[in-house]
């Protein structure tokens, strides 16, 4: 068994290299956002979309059935490619290869790459990816770093969203932050609403190196 995960493993991480190297290329900033289902993944590229004004965006939507998903990214504007998984539970780099060459990719864009909703699988495969994005709901509660780490440990950096709920839960924000720091002490934390706006500007910061917003204004609530 250790044997075959390592040969998928390494096959996946071929793809990937030739990913990575065609997006570098190209100038391409690839974002894998990674979370359950019901955390407001494309919620929030819908809303970024919206805030960049027309900068180029291209989205990979991941799931196992339907194409909602993608129907909702293309109602913005921007062009969309939905993978569905069927039974399987992550994206891999072939998938995302052969989605990056329907999307027509332009240079010195941005690429956003949502996977299937789910906290284990789509972790271990890299995708070619230059930052992988952990969403996490409040919604959701607060153990899920202890739960899953490996997702939290990779991640590059942490979103936690629909903070509108906050008052109407019993989610702490400070236990969610000490299961976060004992497996991953040092990725960025953001926490946000993607309906009612707020945290939406640190986001954008965190696109800014990517892409030239200086000229964005965060559309309001």
């Amino acid at each position: 068994m250790v044997q075959i995960e390592q040969d998928i493993l390494s096959k996946n991480n071929a793809y990937a290299h030739e990913n990575r190297q065609l997006l570098a290329g190209q100038g391409i900033f690839a974002l894998n956002l990674v979370s359950g289902p019901g955390s407001g993944k494309t919620t929030l590229l819908c809303k970024t979309i919206t805030m960049l004004g027309g900068l180029p965006v291209a989205v990979i939507e991941g799931d196992q059935q339907t194409s909602q998903d993608a129907e909702r990214i293309r109602a913005t504007g921007a062009p969309a490619v939905q993978i569905n998984t069927g039974k399987g539970c992550h994206l891999d780099a072939h998938m995302v290869g052969h989605a990056m060459s329907r999307l027509a990719l332009k240079d010195d864009s941005l690429l956003m790459i949502e996977n299937v909703g789910n906290l284990v699988c789509p972790a271990a495969f890299d995708l070619g990816e230059g930052e992988k994005v952990a969403l996490l709901s409040v919604t959701e509660g607060e153990d899920k770093p202890a739960k899953y780490p490996l997702l939290f440990r990779e991640a590059s950096l942490i979103i936690l969203t629909k903070i509108d709920l906050l008052p109407h839960l019993d989610f702490s924000v400070e236990l969610f932050t000490q299961h976060l720091r004992r497996v991953n002490p040092s990725a960025p934390l953001l926490m946000l609403s993607a309906r009612s706006g707020e945290g939406l500007p640190a986001w954008l910061e965190f696109l800014r190196p990517s892409l030239t917003l200086n000229q964005v204004q965060v559309a309001g609530p």
